[in-house]
């Protein structure tokens, strides 16, 4: 269905373990900061895969009250290490039955790994829904692989500077 689904890849210089260990356990280095990727504007929040079938994507900071706030935006369905790993995603404007599904793929080539992020499951979501932001399926779609194509580079960018062991 049209605007249901984006796919972007990004090629890492290291072999699939490393790369699935740098986008799982390193997802805080790498993932953008500021209110276009995350909840909080700024350098005050963390985000974290807990590994394995049930953890969750999470995001967490102090409140203004000091007090720890978390906002859950995903559940892990698939992990294989190295191969793949699968999210159900929840946007904050989502209500609870809804989600979509982010789909990551590991695949060796060489000395290198293409990292692929296959993010589907709108068409389920009306066509006025907050999270598509006023767009029309294709202009919200190509607004979407311009996200997703922002945080792999960020991977891809962040893994060639070698500031982790991942």
């Amino acid at each position: 269905m049209t605007g249901d689904r984006v796919r972007v890849s990004v090629w890492v210089s290291v072999p699939p373990q490393r790369a699935f260990v740098l986008f799982t356990e390193h997802i805080d280095e790498w993932w953008q900061r500021g209110r276009r990727f995350r909840h909080t504007p700024g350098p005050r929040s963390i985000l974290r895969i807990e590994p394995g079938v049930g953890g969750r994507l999470f995001e967490t900071w102090d409140g203004s009250d000091g007090q720890p706030r978390v906002v859950v935006t995903g559940q892990v369905e698939i992990w294989e290490p190295p191969a793949q790993l699968q999210l159900r995603w929840r946007n904050a404007t989502f209500s609870l039955d809804e989600h979509t599904t982010i789909h990551v793929a590991f695949r060796a080539v060489g000395e290198r790994t293409e990292v692929t992020v296959t993010h589907s499951g709108w068409a389920a979501l009306r066509s006025d829904h907050p999270a598509r932001h006023g767009q029309r399926a294709e202009a919200f779609v190509r607004r979407l692989g311009q996200w997703w194509g922002d945080l792999l580079t960020s991977l891809r960018e962040h893994q060639a500077s070698g500031t982790t062991d991942a």
